[in-house]
């Protein structure tokens, strides 16, 4: 069975959900959970794991707190980040 997560190496390309991922890509993902707990307790709580890429936060339904939470999570991450607001785009205008 395919799945779309994985890359022709059975790699993880894409999170999307754990159903079809085997026990060594979850204990990875584990792993790397557990690896940013330190961060938290830090005064500035930034990672360069994202430095220099840009986030783009697409949401077609109003959620501000998910909105915020995946703004925020990205940029202790270190990315920059562009929340693109549906309302107002060209496609509320038909």
């Amino acid at each position: 069975m395919n799945n779309i997560q994985l890359d022709q190496q059975n790699r993880l390309k894409h999170f999307l959900g754990i159903e079809g991922l085997k026990r060594p890509i979850l204990i990875d993902i584990l792993n790397t959970a557990a690896s940013f707990l330190s961060i938290d307790a830090k005064s500035v709580k930034k990672a360069p794991i994202l430095r220099g890429k840009t986030i783009i936060n697409l949401f077609f339904e109003p959620s501000t707190r998910t909105r915020t939470t995946f703004e925020l999570a990205a940029k202790r991450l270190s990315a920059d980040v562009l929340n693109f607001n549906i309302d107002t785009s060209s496609s509320s205008k038909g």
